[in-house]
């Protein structure tokens, strides 16, 4: 199929009439910015371009954004999306959803997305709580979380969004966070992917869950606490500002990973990896890094593109419908029939 033509835009051509109505202060709007800055820079086309969301304080987006939109059911968009991409391949489809939405009722339809690859970005944003219907605990909501639903705080052990992606199939797996400088240029890897795009987003809940992220997304000391992933690089952090730099490098006895310290900039004497996206061992340890002894992964986790899921679907019709007559009438009056008077 061919690509459709890039046009141009500007940010204000994707800005809707509408009021934007999540809380002051709330991380959604900083996403909202950074979608609309980089749908430009796409060479997007408003009229070719399609928003699906389902139940949530995330799912509010297609109401902001100046482009066909779909507001469905709780968990249910990932099956709206895959239709519209299957009745229209040529659709340019987003799909967003958050913590809640995605990983509690939609699980299962979140999986099936990934795990057959249809050609979609998927925006998941993850603020641990449920904003919209008050602030209790969600799926990805930390041990201990109190909530008016866990008022001594939870005992569930939390769901990493990142790592269910993975294992579920996803090949492009990615994370970045609300107010992040560099969140466009993760949207703009997951749309150059060709297939399912997972993009884990931070999202502050300044109601709810307040700075909860602030542990490694507040701007001082951000060097030592984000691990921003460039494919083809060394995985470096930190400064000698702020205590030296680090690398992370292969523990190759206990098949794990491990920080080391880089002196003289000399990583390749202290063994720090260099990122490879499509290695997807790694990037299963990537995102089971513990936070604290590591930093915080992010960037393009894994992207390891394969045939999408629409593409064998069309090739399957083709076969089907070559050199066969498309009469509707002859195929309903084939075999045996019966004549109601």
């Amino acid at each position: 199929m061919n690509a459709p033509a890039k046009i141009e835009t500007t940010l204000k051509d994707w800005e809707t009439d509408q009021e934007v109505r999540w809380c002051p202060g709330c991380g959604d709007y900083a996403i909202l910015k950074a979608v609309q800055r980089t749908l430009p820079q796409l060479g997007a086309d408003p009229a070719n371009t399609l928003f699906i969301s389902g139940i949530g304080c995330s799912s509010r987006f297609p109401y902001y954004v100046e482009s066909y939109g779909f507001h469905t059911i709780h968990g249910r968009a990932p099956a709206f999306a895959t239709g519209a991409k299957l009745a229209n391949p040529d659709l340019d489809v987003w799909l967003v959803t958050g913590d809640g939405d995605g990983l509690s009722i939609g699980g299962n339809h979140l999986m099936h997305v990934l795990r057959r690859n249809v050609n979609m970005q998927i925006m998941l944003f993850n603020n641990e709580i449920y904003g919209l219907t008050k602030g209790q605990f969600s799926p990805t909501s930390r041990e201990g979380t109190k909530s008016p639903s866990t008022p001594l705080g939870s005992y569930d052990h939390p769901a990493r969004p990142a790592a269910f992606a993975l294992g579920s199939g996803a090949r492009f797996v990615a994370r970045g966070f609300d107010v992040s400088k560099n969140l466009p240029d993760v949207l703009k890897a997951a749309h150059a992917h060709q297939g399912a795009a997972f993009v884990e987003i931070f999202q502050n809940c300044i109601v709810y869950n307040k700075d909860v992220f602030n542990d490694f997304a507040a701007p001082k000391g951000a060097e030592d606490r984000q691990l921003w992933l460039e494919d083809g690089k060394p995985m470096l952090f930190g400064s000698e500002k702020t205590g030296g730099v680090k690398g992370i490098a292969l523990d190759r006895d206990n098949l794990c990973l491990k920080v080391v310290d880089v002196e003289n900039d000399d990583w390749e004497a202290a063994g720090v990896i260099v990122h490879d996206v499509t290695n997807r061992s790694i990037a299963h340890m990537l995102v089971e890094l513990p936070f604290g002894p590591f930093p915080m992964a992010l960037g393009v986790l894994y992207d390891d593109p394969r045939p999408t899921f629409e593409s064998a679907v069309a090739d399957e019709r083709e076969k089907a419908t070559t050199g066969k007559e498309a009469n509707l009438a002859k195929l309903l009056g084939t075999g045996q029939t019966w004549t109601v008077e």
